[in-house]
């Protein structure tokens, strides 16, 4: 395979004409094209516009896109569809690589077909949720994760570096999380696996560990102002001053951050958990040798996953990407590796018997 190059010049002069401002994409020379095309289901700006422009001039291969919003239903559609697919590649969540897998809907990822494959941080490609029954299943591209967020016109970042913050007598009545996403956060941070993968042999050890977790939850529960649902309104109560301390999913505190409100996120030294998009190959993939040539063109440079990074506000797993983002960027959409070494990755083994034990707890904790 042809080695990706950058051409900037010609990219400079898409993105003046669309009025973008996106990072110069990797190229294929023209005498390597192949022609034909290659049909990609993803989301909205996961595929930066100047990208399939350039890769689609200089390798001959028309790009289709079809927008998707939701993973069950583009499960739905490809399931329809086997095992004869018109996709090539689909946007699939690293923790929904199972049900996927399951039902022979992908199929396993050559990564010596990817030159590029070293671009991407091992933080992300070489976790445990990357291989599955020996293969990897996917090229991950964003990720996102929960965070601690925090006034920083209140709250340290020193304070913020450790959960016991958000359960500390200090900040009682300032604070908010999602119960359930917690629970995970909470055993962890006990030393567990809040996966629950590691229990899978031991449903009695799983069983106390989730009692031991609620009990905490419980003790705690007088310190914490609010058990929210979603995003917005954890934004709305850090604009109104209502809390100081949240568990949050990054993006809508990434939101609050560009807006220039005084929050900033963190991974605590106890650890969190985030997934990843990632790019797969489907299982009879019309076009396989076109998918392989698209993915290692996408992963090509760095500035292709700012670019993705900007528009889609999620974080890169490319290497250096930080280094194509404003200070302000960098803040709401990327970590240091140090921090970003505190992070696991949500899985789906054990999701059955885990929240067969977790969504009672729950409902036990807000009765208390």
């Amino acid at each position: 395979m042809a080695k990706f190059t950058l051409n900037r010049r010609k990219f400079l002069s898409s993105a003046a004409a669309t009025g973008a401002v996106l990072a110069s994409p990797a190229y294929l020379r023209r005498s390597y094209a192949a022609g034909g095309e290659v049909n990609i289901w993803t989301y909205t700006n996961f595929v930066p516009d100047s990208f399939k422009e350039q890769f689609e001039d200089e390798t001959g291969i028309k790009v289709n896109i079809r927008l998707v919003d939701d993973q069950g239903k583009q499960f739905n559609l490809l399931a329809a569809e086997a095992p004869n697919p018109t996709v090539d590649i689909l946007t699939v969540a690293g923790h929904r690589f199972l049900q996927f897998i399951d039902s022979d809907l992908l199929a396993p990822l050559d990564t010596d077909r990817l030159k590029n494959w070293s671009a991407i941080n091992p933080t992300f490609s070489e976790s445990d949720w990357s291989t599955i029954n020996g293969n990897k299943w996917g090229a991950p591209i964003l990720s996102g994760m929960e965070v601690m967020a925090y006034n920083t016109d209140v709250v340290s970042a020193e304070e913020a570096s450790t959960w016991e913050t958000l359960f500390s007598e200090k900040y009682s009545g300032q604070t908010a999380y999602v119960l359930q996403d917690m629970m995970s956060i909470v055993m962890l941070k006990m030393g567990y696996d809040g996966n629950m993968v590691a229990y899978l042999d031991d449903p009695e050890k799983a069983a106390k560990i989730v009692e031991e977790a609620k009990n905490y939850l419980i003790e705690k529960k007088p310190l914490v102002r609010k058990y929210y649902d979603g995003g917005a309104e954890v934004q709305q109560m850090f604009v109104n001053q209502d809390i100081n301390l949240a568990c949050a999913w990054n993006g809508p505190i990434a939101s609050l951050m560009n807006d220039g409100f005084p929050v900033a996120m963190t991974i605590p030294t106890e650890g969190s958990y985030g997934f990843v998009y990632t790019y797969n190959i489907a299982n009879n993939a019309p076009n396989a040798d076109n998918a392989y040539t698209f993915l290692d063109a996408i992963l090509g440079s760095a500035e292709i996953g700012a670019a993705m990074t900007k528009a889609s506000g999620f974080i890169s797993t490319y290497k250096g990407a930080s280094e194509y983002l404003s200070e302000s960027e960098k803040a709401a959409t990327s970590f240091p590796e140090e921090v970003l070494a505190n992070m696991k990755f949500f899985r789906a083994e054990a999701n059955e018997m885990k929240y067969g034990l977790v969504d009672p707890a729950v409902e036990a904790i807000k009765a208390a």
